[in-house]
């Protein structure tokens, strides 16, 4: 744990003294690294018996919680515009 903490002030750290520098190839290197972590996800979940046989359950569970967690932000992001920019009398 004190491993990835120090590694993450590191770059805090690093970042903060280059701020003044202008990277501009490192959007490219964040979404290559993503999609080699994502990759590497998918290698360790398909080589784990127990996720893969439970992987029916598991599926609607997800899909589940991807629907109320989608519907809860709609919903609530709608009561927001509408408390937000709603004015006394105007359509919304």
């Amino acid at each position: 744990m004190f491993t990835v903490i120090g590694v993450m002030l590191g770059g805090m750290l690093i970042g903060f003294l280059l701020r003044r520098q202008e990277f501009s190839w490192t959007g490219k290197v964040i979404t290559l690294l993503i999609w080699a972590l994502l990759f590497l996800l998918g290698i360790e979940v398909g080589g784990n018996r127990r996720i893969v046989e439970g992987l029916a359950t598991l599926g609607v569970e997800a899909f589940v919680i991807t629907l109320a967690c989608v519907l809860g932000s709609c919903i609530l992001a709608w009561g927001l515009w509408y408390l937000l920019y709603k004015k006394k009398g105007e359509k919304a």
